[in-house]
């Protein structure tokens, strides 16, 4: 990261639009730890408020897309975004919202398709699917699904082997997005393979599984690790979009960051469910 006129690193700015977590470990809350912990400076426009804890979801309230859409412009309208990483959008009216209020952001987007929380509850209705296709995948410098979510998107079946996921990356890639992050820990195996695949081709990486149920938050988190280290790269490149090496450094590191705060994990003691992964285990 290029330095300031002091000789100290300059920090990115990354602007997180999401849903609360009250339990800390997913949405917002682990949007800011995520981006803190990589580098950035955190800033948040809520979507939605949800009741939640480590065992399930018990009440989503949507924020009205009027006012999604002033956290934004509030936001632009005061403070130099480097970087932006969309989550949970609740509904079709908050995707028009964001998707309006983010026009003409030069600034590198990763955007996590948040439908399903840990414990299975529905965050994305159905409706929602069409205006996260057609107006924020298109915006994207980076798409983040896991298997599922793909496979939702893409309206198919499920993705099973290492070849459907090459294959479902293609597709996604299709929908607009610049590049593809398709994470890959459904797959059975020892190993967790995510796959990134942008216009210079594909790369795969593998990372070992670690047993520990908590794992709550990983989408968030590492949307959030890539969109800081999109940020730093973006300020390093005097504001141009981060190239293809570029995305692939970022993915790597992001990747690494979650890997270690999942097997960090058990560390914490927070619920009886699925818990959330160690934020700043780098800290001790």
């Amino acid at each position: 990261m290029k330095p300031d006129r002091t000789g100290a690193a300059r920090i990115p700015n990354i602007l997180a639009i999401a849903g609360s977590d009250p339990s800390g470990g997913a949405g917002i809350q682990a949007d800011i730890k995520a981006i803190s912990a990589n580098g950035g400076y955190a800033m948040a426009a809520l979507t939605a408020l949800t009741a939640q804890n480590t065992r399930g979801v018990s009440g989503v309230h949507g924020v009205p897309p009027d006012f999604v859409a002033a956290q934004i412009a509030a936001v632009r309208g005061d403070i130099r975004v480097d970087a932006v990483k969309i989550g949970m959008i609740a509904s079709a009216e908050i995707a028009e919202a964001v998707a309006d209020a983010l026009a003409g952001l030069a600034a590198p987007v990763t955007l996590d398709p948040v439908m399903v929380a840990k414990g299975g509850d529905r965050l994305l209705a159905d409706e929602a699917l069409d205006a996260l296709r057609a107006r924020l995948a298109p915006l994207a410098t980076v798409l983040t699904p896991n298997l599922p979510e793909a496979a939702a998107l893409l309206d198919r079946g499920p993705i099973e082997t290492r070849d459907q996921m090459e294959d479902a990356a293609a597709a996604l890639r299709a929908l607009g997005p610049r590049a593809v992050l398709l994470k890959g820990g459904h797959l059975g195996g020892e190993t967790s393979p995510d796959l990134l695949l942008h216009e210079a081709g594909a790369t795969w990486f593998e990372r070992p599984r670690h047993p520990t149920r908590n794992t709550h938050g990983t989408g968030c988190t590492l949307s959030s690790a890539l969109a800081a280290a999109q940020g730093r790269a973006a300020m390093d490149a005097e504001g141009t979009m981060p190239d293809a090496p570029a995305l692939e450094a970022a993915a790597r590191e992001a990747g690494d960051y979650v890997a270690g705060a999942i097997a960090a994990a058990d560390r914490l003691d927070v619920g009886g469910g699925h818990g959330p992964l160690h934020h700043f285990f780098r800290l001790g």
